[in-house]
């Protein structure tokens, strides 16, 4: 837990950009209250982050760079800075789509359900064990079901 106080939402910078690909998020505005409302509740100390759309090789050359994993990935997380947060989040559109048709799911719901995935990383929790996958998956369905309300 961060012992500095949070920032107010208005002062967090939220941008959207897209690599190797032509992507335009639709309802930016609407995306960006919805995260500064995530991080309020989870009490985040966020200072800017810049979510990238990009292919499946653009992300992929990421993973093996910087992370050796030769694997296709829907988001991987960079923070340059820890206290208060800043970070690229990078995306994969490809794998969005896939997801999307692999889970039955709109491609916008899964894309926001991996937009707030990459921010909860950066807020502290972690998918690597089958409790932490519970607790994570718990919080993009609330989290999305408050997006929709």
């Amino acid at each position: 837990m961060h012992n500095s106080p949070s920032l107010h939402s208005a002062e967090i910078i939220i941008d959207f950009d897209s690599a190797d690909i032509d992507f335009k998020l639709d309802r930016p505005a609407i995306i960006t209250d919805w995260l500064k409302k995530v991080i309020a509740k989870e009490s985040g100390n966020v200072k800017k982050l810049c979510y990238i759309f990009c292919s499946d090789q653009y992300l992929n050359d990421l993973n093996v760079r910087y992370l050796n994993h030769d694997t296709f990935t829907d988001v991987i997380t960079f923070p340059l800075e820890e206290d208060p947060i800043e970070s690229d989040i990078f995306i994969s559109i490809d794998r969005i789509h896939e997801n999307a048709n692999v889970l039955s799911s709109s491609f916008e719901d899964e894309l926001y359900r991996v937009i707030v995935h990459g921010l909860l990383h950066l807020l502290g929790f972690g998918d690597k064990e089958l409790e932490e996958k519970k607790i994570m998956r718990m919080k993009e369905d609330s989290y999305l079901a408050f997006l929709k309300s």
